[in-house]
């Protein structure tokens, strides 16, 4: 299995299998891995070059457990799906960091942070949206993100509109869009209901000529995992999807996973993971 262009990285021959296993070790322990045998903390303020391998060598991590899990599902028409550095409440040293690993797809959850970030970081950055959007900033996140790749959050029919008519106004082309899917039925979470998924993405693939619907996204526990059954729950949501529309199930994608439970959503299918502490390291709220 070969990576594809989205997931070519530099894997230095400093790296191997065992720096792995330590690497593994390292978040186990709440640490960061440094090369293959020195350890450092998950605490350290700024990107120094040891914090900057750390990101480098944790990326590389998840890549290869992403490559080592979609392989083993040997009828995914999805063989190498994208790995989204989430990195919210990170500096832009440690992004830059895991872009000069290679890293490219960056998940942002706040349209102020994601816009201050875009106008820092280089211009092949591919971002993707991945907090809750109100209407109201939607100008102001497609304004200022010229290279805004998906929004993965759409979730109503009026945001929905929102969108269509701003990337219109805008003059951008047609933007992708993920239904977001509130699978486990948590108040607390933003998301549209199981059995209202299919009028939504129905809405937008009609109505809403400027949006492409490209897949539909769940988020998992508070303590970044889902059980099987929000994986299996999304999955049957995208064949009703599908099946209404008229598309192939392949050709709709299934963003799942994050850092506690990506290599289990692989598995079950995911096409798209979303990881930021197994990356970055923990993020300090009390800022």
């Amino acid at each position: 299995l070969l990576p594809s262009p989205d997931f070519f990285y530099s894997f230095p021959r400093s790296f191997p299998p065992a720096g792995m296993r330590t690497a593994r070790l390292a978040l186990n322990l709440g640490l960061r891995a440094v090369g293959a045998r020195t350890l450092c903390p998950r605490t350290m303020a700024s990107a120094t070059s040891e914090r900057a391998d750390a990101i480098g060598n944790n990326l590389r991590v998840v890549v290869l457990d992403v490559l080592d899990a979609a392989a083993r599902v040997a009828s995914s028409p999805h063989r190498h799906p994208r790995v989204v550095a989430v990195s919210k409440m990170k500096p832009v040293e440690d992004l830059q960091a895991a872009y000069d690993a290679g890293q490219r797809d960056f998940g942002e959850n706040y349209v102020q942070e994601i816009v201050e970030k875009a106008a820092e970081m280089p211009g092949d950055v591919r971002w993707r949206f991945i907090g809750h959007l109100q209407s109201n900033k939607a100008r102001l996140l497609l304004e200022g993100v010229p290279s805004l790749q998906c929004i993965e959050t759409v979730d109503t029919e009026k945001l929905a509109n929102k969108l269509n008519t701003t990337v219109d106004a805008l003059g951008r082309p047609p933007l992708e869009c993920f239904v977001q899917v509130n699978t486990s039925g948590e108040e607390s979470k933003h998301g549209v209901d199981p059995s209202a998924v299919v009028e939504l993405c129905t809405h937008i693939a009609r109505h809403c000529p400027h949006l492409r619907l490209g897949g539909l996204m769940t988020i998992g526990m508070p303590d970044y995992t889902s059980r099987p059954e929000n994986f299996s729950m999304l999955a049957s949501c995208r064949d009703a999807v599908a099946e209404a529309l008229g598309l192939e199930p392949s050709s709709l994608e299934l963003s799942m996973g994050m850092s506690g439970d990506y290599v289990a959503a692989v598995e079950m299918g995911s096409t798209n993971v979303r990881v930021g502490s197994t990356i970055f390291g923990a993020r300090d709220y009390s800022k």
